[in-house]
C-alpha cells in the first residue's frame, strides 16, 4: 500500500537507516544466490519495495532476518517464473511453420497466466496438486485418481474442492504486480 502523502519524517529516517545499513549486504547476498549482479540489484530493490509496501518494519536487531525472508520469497517467484518461461519457450519452439506463433502481447499474457497458475498450484498440498493436475490435464476420473494416489474418492473430492477454491480465490483477488 502506498501512502497518500509522504511518510512521516521519523519513518523516512528509519527507512533511510535500514536501507543504508543493509542494502549493500543484501545485494551481495542475492548476487551469491543468483550469480548475476543485475538480477541481484533488481531483487534488492524489489525487497525494499515489498517491505515498504507491507507497511510493517522489522524490530531492532531483526532487519536482516526480515530482509532475507522477503528476498527468499522473491527468489522463489523469480525461479518459478523462469521455469515457466523456459517451458513456454520450448513449447513455442515446437510449433511448426504452419501453426501461427502468438504475438508478443499474447505470449506475455499467456506467460503471466502460467506463472499465476503455477503459484496457485505450488501453494496446494502435494496430493491436492496432483489430483487437480490428473483431473484437468490427464482427464482422469475421480475413481482413477483415487486409485493412482492410493486414497479414497472422498479424499479426491476434498482435494479437488481445495484446488478449485484456490483458483477461484485467485480470480477474485485483484492482481498486484510485483516489482
Amino acid at each position: 500500500m502506498a501512502w497518500s502523502s509522504p511518510p512521516p519524517a521519523a519513518l523516512q529516517q528509519s527507512l533511510h537507516a535500514l536501507y543504508s545499513d543493509h542494502h549493500g549486504w543484501l545485494r551481495v547476498w542475492l548476487q551469491r544466490k543468483l550469480g548475476c549482479p543485475f538480477d541481484a540489484a533488481d531483487l534488492t530493490h524489489d525487497t525494499y519495495a515489498r517491505l515498504i509496501g507491507s507497511r510493517r518494519f522489522p524490530p531492532p536487531g531483526e532487519s536482516r532476518g526480515w530482509l532475507v525472508q522477503i528476498a527468499k520469497g522473491l527468489l522463489i517467484d523469480l525461479r518459478r517464473r523462469r521455469r515457466v518461461e523456459t517451458a513456454y519457450r520450448r513449447a513455442l519452439a515446437i510449433l511448426t511453420e504452419q501453426q501461427q506463433a502468438p504475438g508478443a502481447e499474447e505470449r506475455e499474457i499467456a506467460l503471466e497466466t502460467l506463472v499465476s497458475i503455477t503459484a496457485i498450484l505450488d501453494r496446494l498440498s502435494p496430493k491436492a496438486r496432483e489430483a487437480f493436475l490428473l483431473s484437468r490435464l490427464d482427464r482422469l476420473t475421480y475413481p482413477q485418481i483415487a486409485a493412482r494416489l492410493n486414497v479414497s474418492v472422498a479424499s479426491v473430492q476434498k482435494y479437488m474442492l481445495t484446488a478449485v477454491k484456490a483458483c477461484y480465490s485467485a480470480l477474485q483477488t485483484p492482481h498486484v504486480a510485483t516489482e
